[in-house]
């Protein structure tokens, strides 16, 4: 009972907080892209943090697309963005400016789920991000119009030129335009030293998923962590050509970075429009943006199992065919929280110094 009321009135702090001139100190926020039903009981990417961190403590959010979750032993905030890059903008954004809480010295990791490069990892892996690219932002002409033969392979075009990867390589932003993000090199290095040990669970449906996929070497084997770069995408795109796209895109836009050039690991869709805000929210004072850390776990691959076309695996992806989803929420989870609790519970290392 006494725990009960101490929540209930932790509770009324954060909603009196802005009257109050009273900010929260934040040292991680956990951000997670969808839910499907109940915080706790759900099957979605929040699901394992509200319950098992756990983030007990709802805190009304009517600016953003889901309430929050706090924990305040640990001051770990939890966010549901809602799916795609305009959803996940808009409450990031109204999150960073929400009076209640002091972000100053917060770590952003997003944990969410998202499809895989059989090149590079297997369903069910996780991967750390150096690189978030933006793979929609781009001139585009119809794959049954454009030129026959080389340098079309394909119909999207890089802002600034004519036709598609023209050299010299564009630099990270043009026409005002950001393309990618890079994020902090040793931060992403740090995090992926602490967490390349841990043995995923493997089980036989994951491995009916990639024995599919036998002809790649790196798609065969059990999930294991890795670092991979993000290609930030609206569009649920499958196949192989749409798959070598975007090992070429993010390869074109990170060539001029100085951490090397990218290395297409995972297909999302939120993360360039988190990435902006972020940056954004620096600029302000708001936030640092050098505390990013983007984490994505594959539920399933790019590109169509051995047997099948894109057509047909895109009618078993709509069905629910067999993949890595509730294994890919779980690793997300797994892999992310010992980050968060390493963080949460080394304050004094942490909050002024970043890894």
């Amino acid at each position: 009972m006494k725990l009960a009321h101490c929540l209930i009135a932790l509770a009324l702090a954060l909603f009196a907080a802005p009257l109050l001139q009273a900010q929260i100190p934040i040292k991680v926020v956990v951000v997670t892209t969808f839910e499907n039903g109940d915080d706790i009981t759900g099957n979605g990417e929040f699901q394992a943090w509200a319950a098992n961190l756990p983030l007990p403590i709802i805190v009304h959010f009517p600016q953003g697309y889901h309430h929050l979750r706090y924990n305040p032993d640990l001051g770990v905030l939890g966010i549901v963005t809602g799916q795609g890059k305009a959803h996940a903008a808009a409450s990031i954004m109204g999150l960073g400016m929400d009076p209640r809480f002091d972000l100053t010295h917060a770590y952003w990791i997003v944990a969410a789920i998202a499809g895989v490069d059989p090149n590079k990892a297997s369903v069910a892996s996780a991967a750390w991000a150096n690189y978030v690219v933006d793979g929609d932002l781009a001139y585009e002409i119809d794959a049954r119009e454009i030129p026959y033969g080389p340098p079309w392979s394909t119909g999207y075009v890089p802002f600034g030129d004519s036709t598609p990867y023209a050299l010299p390589y564009q630099a990270f932003n043009a026409n005002g335009v950001n393309q990618v993000y890079q994020l902090n090199t040793r931060l992403v290095n740090w995090a992926y030293d602490l967490t390349k040990g841990i043995t995923l669970p493997d089980d036989a449906t994951l491995m009916q998923v990639r024995a599919g996929y036998r002809t790649y070497r790196n798609a065969v084997k059990p999930p294991f962590v890795l670092i991979g770069d993000d290609l930030a995408a609206d569009r649920f795109w499958f196949g192989d050509l749409f798959n070598t796209w975007a090992e070429n895109w993010i390869t074109y836009w990170c060539e001029m970075g100085t951490a090397g050039p990218g290395n297409f690991a995972m297909s999302s869709q939120e993360d360039a429009g988190i990435s902006q805000v972020l940056q954004f929210l620096t600029s302000a004072g708001r936030a640092d943006n050098t505390r990013e850390l983007v984490l994505r776990s594959a539920s399933d691959y790019t590109l169509q199992p051995a047997g099948q076309t894109p057509a047909q695996f895109l009618a078993s992806y709509v069905s629910g065919g067999f993949s890595g989803y509730q294994e890919s929420l779980n690793d997300a989870y797994i892999v992310g929280s010992v980050i968060v609790k390493t963080i949460a519970n080394n304050w004094a290392v942490y909050k002024n110094h970043v890894p």
